[in-house]
């Protein structure tokens, strides 16, 4: 036998075998990668959408279960019917996958239906008030609404305790028109930017600004006449 052609064939056959490590070990990384990234919103309505996957369409449900519950405590006033109203949004997520339209953010289509959801609810059962916000929020929430009522002009901020004005920006913010009300809740508690809160309402990112304007301009009004009566008083 050659032994320089079985050495040839020998090396040959090395070579190969790295590059199919090689090949082999860049394909394992890739997999690791691949299982490290946590998928999107849209891409778990995708596979659920696709592939019926009954896993992506329950971690989705968990993934917003607390966000999206206080929302909707927040908006209704109402424990118990937040969580029929986010039992409701999840059903009606279910049953309209097909429409969800591609390149669109799965949030607020999510926050859509959900305050459509809420409305509905609201109108079958008046006795409720919507937006209570009887709140499991941050004091960092309500401070940062009434840092902006404060900036707006004198209010009666300095001559009420601490609780005393959360206490009342709840209940005036309750009494706001329902078109700002729901303005100030997505936009003050549950911190969405003003794109965001426009496509949950369907209406252009110049009507959001224009309501919360509004709705600052009613609640500073309100304070300004707490502020009277404080004095007086």
């Amino acid at each position: 036998m050659d032994i320089d052609q079985t050495r040839s064939g020998a090396a040959s056959s090395t070579s190969d075998g790295g590059m199919m490590n090689a090949s082999g070990a860049d394909g394992l990384r890739s997999r690791i990668s691949d299982v490290s990234v946590e998928p999107t919103d849209e891409d778990l309505l995708q596979r659920f959408c696709s592939a019926e996957d009954a896993e992506a369409y329950e971690l989705l449900v968990r993934r917003y279960e607390h966000e999206l519950f206080g929302y909707l405590r927040r908006y209704l006033g109402n424990a118990e019917m937040a969580e029929d109203v986010f039992q409701a949004t999840f059903l009606q997520i279910y049953l309209k996958r097909d429409r969800f339209e591609q390149g669109r953010r799965f949030r607020p289509w999510l926050y859509t239906i959900a305050t459509n959801q809420a409305i509905d609810a609201q109108r079958r059962n008046r006795r409720h008030r919507m937006a209570s916000l009887d709140q499991t929020a941050t004091d960092a929430e309500g401070g940062g609404l009434m840092e902006v009522l404060s900036a707006e002009g004198p209010t009666a901020i300095d001559q009420l305790q601490a609780e005393e004005a959360k206490d009342w920006v709840r209940g005036a913010v309750e009494n706001l028109p329902e078109n700002l009300r729901v303005a100030i809740v997505l936009v003050y508690h549950q911190g969405m930017k003003y794109r965001e809160a426009a496509d949950v309402l369907g209406i252009p990112v110049g009507t959001v600004k224009s309501r919360l304007h509004a709705a600052l301009a009613k609640l500073n009004q309100a304070w300004a006449m707490t502020a009277d009566a404080e004095s007086q008083g």
